[in-house]
């Protein structure tokens, strides 16, 4: 895997593409939670399990998964074990504002990654029953995930703003 010393401000072509996108539906995800109470964001508004602030959690967790298989393949994407229930909601001492900063660094390496990383190299996935079995992900292909995951998560956390305080963020 081919790096350099590459700033966010220095990216062009597909680099700034690719961030820039990533960083328009974080926006979105972060604007629809703005000014919720942790007791809001906590809060389950329809009948699924998911929180406002659980989605956050869920992004940041999701990001700071794929950034560290784009550095070290599957082994380091496991590297540490993952809460597949408690990632979509907060817990007692959880803040939003919490939850948020972290997105913000986790964020912000993967800004910073996005110009160091080549985007064409690959690793094996992980084994997991979503994943074709043998199947390689590039770098370009996680950052895209990453826009999709994104994306879609924001538009959950519109739904349930919504039913929460009549707010809504896209609509």
């Amino acid at each position: 895997m081919t790096t350099t010393t590459t700033t966010t401000a220095q990216l062009t072509g597909e680099r700034a593409d690719l961030v820039e996108t990533l960083r328009l539906h974080r926006d979105f995800l972060r604007r629809t939670v703005a000014g919720l109470t942790d007791e809001q964001a906590a809060s389950r508004s329809t009948v699924s399990e998911l929180c406002p602030g659980g989605l956050i959690k869920h992004v940041t967790q999701v990001e700071r998964r794929w950034m560290r298989f784009a550095v070290g393949g599957a082994e380091a994407m496991d590297s540490e074990p993952v809460d597949w229930v408690g990632q979509f909601r907060m817990h007692e001492g959880e803040s939003l504002e919490g939850l948020l900063a972290d997105y913000a660094r986790v964020a912000a390496t993967t800004d910073e990654l996005v110009g160091t990383l080549d985007l064409d190299a690959t690793h094996p996935l992980p084994q997991a029953p979503w994943f074709e079995p043998g199947a390689s992900w590039s770098v370009r292909r996680v950052l895209l995930h990453l826009v999709a995951e994104t994306s879609q998560h924001a538009g959950h956390a519109d739904i349930l703003r919504e039913a929460i305080d009549g707010a809504k963020t896209m609509g």
